[in-house]
């Protein structure tokens, strides 16, 4: 009995050792001349944040961006980047403010999808007992950190998978946008010069109002 039970309460411990993460993934639109901020709160310090965003759509792929600590400290900025992926270090307790500004866009509106992630780092708690299940702990901690470094790859490569077919799509659309009104264009120009030779027409063979016969 003793040996079924010693993995699972290996892997209940090995859970508990796994860090807490409180993660927030969201896709929202910003409008030409506009300035988002969203904001994450911080228990403590040394806490790490993750902070990734990707444009979506809209004009270029591009966005300004800026992170600020809970005394307005910019942590990060940027200017026109297309997507990032940061790791820091809360060295402040307190709320710390993620802002977006699509300042350099007069009338295109830009759909930006991130994530902002708050994790504790993993603490390692000694056994109840000495020698207690200590080495069925630790090969088991090191399996799940590898796991859950392999995920967090795939989370990514998923991540920019998503974003290459977004941004995609949109160049499909405005090609096509474009493609239809050039073909709307060009029938009315077909038209337009129709009508301009029946027009030069009638005014060659017509003079002072008498129409003559050929």
């Amino acid at each position: 009995m003793t040996l079924v039970l010693l993995p699972l309460i290996s892997l209940l411990v090995a859970l508990q050792l796994a860090c807490t993460v409180r993660a927030s993934a969201l896709t929202t639109a910003i409008g030409a001349n506009e300035r988002l901020c969203f904001y994450a709160d911080v228990d403590k310090a040394g806490e790490k944040i993750g902070f990734y965003f990707a444009v979506q759509a809209g004009g270029s792929f591009d966005i300004d961006f800026d992170v600020k600590d809970p005394s307005e400290k910019v942590l990060l900025d940027g200017q026109r980047e297309r997507q990032g992926d940061y790791v820091l270090t809360a060295n402040t307790v307190g709320e710390y403010a993620f802002c977006f500004e699509n300042d350099m866009s007069t009338l295109t509106e830009k759909l930006i999808d991130f994530d902002i992630m708050v994790e504790s780092e993993p603490r390692r708690e000694p056994p109840a007992k000495p020698g207690q299940i200590s080495e069925h702990t630790s090969a088991l901690e090191e399996s799940i950190f590898r796991l859950n470094g392999m995920l967090q790859n795939v989370k990514r490569t998923q991540k920019y998978f998503h974003t290459r077919e977004n941004r995609g799509f949109d160049i499909v659309k405005s090609t096509q946008n474009r493609l239809f009104w050039y073909a709307v264009l060009e029938c009315a120009g077909v038209v337009g010069m129709a009508v301009l030779q029946v027009y030069v027409l009638q005014m060659f063979f017509t003079k002072t109002g008498r129409r003559y016969r050929v």
